[in-house]
């Protein structure tokens, strides 16, 4: 299961490096950083807040339906199913600092 974490780590990893790009634009970097934090909140209930690397790998399966749909439901914005992907690997960078076993 470790060659999968790091490969799903790696995911995250750079979704989270292109959204920092991406927010160069202070316009992008305000709608994004409510798509991050809105699926965010989604895994705290999803996960909870205390979880390990491997729960949350767990939940990044098929995590694109419900991403898509919260942000589809709570806070869709002009273009943001382009970005969407990106989004929801740089959440789940994000949050995984919070895991138990977390290390860089």
């Amino acid at each position: 299961m470790i060659a999968h974490l790091d490969l799903v780590r790696d995911d995250w990893e750079a979704g989270h490096r292109r959204l920092e790009l991406a927010s160069r634009d202070a316009t992008q970097a305000v709608l994004l950083a409510a798509h991050v934090d809105l699926i965010s909140a989604e895994l705290r209930r999803r996960v909870g807040s205390t979880f390990t690397l491997e729960m949350l790998a767990e939940a990044y399966v098929g995590a694109d339906v419900w991403v898509r749909q919260a942000i589809e439901e709570q806070a869709p914005s002009p273009g943001w199913a382009r970005t969407i992907a990106m989004v929801e690997d740089a959440a789940f960078h994000v949050y995984a600092r919070g895991a138990v076993d977390y290390a860089p």
